[in-house]
């Protein structure tokens, strides 16, 4: 089988480098692109070299621009390497513009079409994010599904159980792969940390940070909690100019965004992490760390039900008075069953047909994160 698998931008990297080694390993042809949906070294080389990925077979180089510009640029650059290569299968993960992009190329051009993590739902049509996930399984063949509630939303939706697969959550693969690696790294101490005396809060989504009003509500809360407890702020650029400008509250320090491993440390060793971010809710989940989403609801809501996430929204009461309780309590590690480091085996039995050799769910791994 000759498959092209697509990565665009940085919560993708983390999720094709397991799916890679796996398919390989199932004697897949793979060829790797990468859209350049995110293109500086930060944002993505940073994190192949990190995650020991090879350089990727073609390079798109799309760049920036509106959601509408970035897709149509996706879709013409990538439709004559798909005429050119003749895959049999086109990978894509996630819920990126490259993903839904690449999907309804290949969905015209011919070749089966895989979505790694389908199923994910916010329900919030607001989030550009959700827009592709629902067409990006809409025109896929092979649905793989990371927990039991996305499972759940694709039956639902009316899609056949024949192409819905439940295989875990290939995220966890590249966290388990590299956790004692990124506990190695020097990251807490060159910035003067000690292990669960610090927070870490990541914001990007517009709703949050192209908005002064809810920003400003959002850093006065956070400031609140600063008073107490430190929190390590990694920011892109065009964030931190945001909060700048806004004013971000004593407590909080703003620093350059972080690669794979060294923010796998910040995660690993915080006492707390606020973040608008999907992927940092399944990982803290993982680690067994606290974690309060700034959002009022999430497409993954199996790391409220079963792991350490909360979501507390944007109002400050909610967000101060959440962060007291569990800085008093702490809060139970728990993690999903299919979360055991074997999702892209899973994923690679499904898409070559080697179904005899279908892994069962194992508690393998369970204690390396959370300890």
């Amino acid at each position: 089988m000759r498959a092209l698998v697509v990565a665009g931008a940085r919560p993708n990297f983390m999720k094709v480098a397991p799916v890679i080694d796996a398919l390989e390993a199932y004697g897949a042809e793979v060829i790797l692109v990468h859209t350049g949906q995110h293109y500086d070294e930060r944002m993505s080389d940073v994190f192949f070299d990190e995650l020991g990925m090879r350089a990727p077979d073609h390079h798109l180089g799309v760049g920036s621009g509106s959601h509408a510009e970035q897709t149509a640029r996706v879709m013409i650059a990538f439709e004559p390497l798909v005429i050119e290569a003749q895959p049999d299968m086109v990978v894509v993960v996630g819920d990126v513009n490259s993903s839904m992009a690449c999907a309804i190329v290949a969905a015209k051009a011919g070749p089966r079409v895989a979505h790694v993590e389908a199923g994910l739902r916010s329900r919030d049509w607001a989030m550009p994010e959700e827009v592709n996930r629902v067409v990006t399984d809409r025109v896929s063949d092979y649905l793989l599904a990371p927990s039991p509630d996305a499972v759940d939303n694709l039956h639902a939706e009316g899609y056949r159980s024949d192409q819905i697969h439940l295989v875990g959550n290939v995220m966890v693969d590249s966290l388990l792969r590299n956790i004692e690696r990124a506990r190695r790294r020097p990251i807490l101490s060159e910035l003067g940390l000690t292990v669960k005396a610090y927070g870490v809060l990541t914001l990007h989504r517009p709703s949050n940070v192209d908005n002064d009003v809810t920003l400003a509500r959002i850093l006065g809360a956070l400031g609140k909690v600063a008073e107490h407890l430190p929190l390590i702020y990694p920011a892109h650029p065009r964030s931190a100019a945001r909060a700048e400008r806004i004013g971000v509250p004593p407590g909080i320090r703003l620093v350059p965004p972080a690669g794979y491993l060294d923010f796998l440390a910040l995660q690993a060793g915080a006492a707390l992490v606020f973040t608008d971010s999907g992927g940092i809710q399944e990982e803290t989940t993982v680690l067994g760390v606290p974690c309060l989403t700034v959002r009022e609801n999430t497409e993954r809501p199996i790391t409220v039900a079963e792991g350490t996430n909360q979501l507390v929204g944007t109002d400050p009461e909610r967000i101060v008075g959440a962060a007291v309780r569990i800085l008093a309590e702490g809060v139970e590690p728990r993690r999903p069953e299919l979360w055991d480091g074997h999702a892209a085996e899973r994923i690679a039995v499904v898409l070559t047909h080697q179904t005899d050799q279908l892994l069962r769910p194992t508690a393998a791994n369970a204690a390396v994160a959370c300890r």
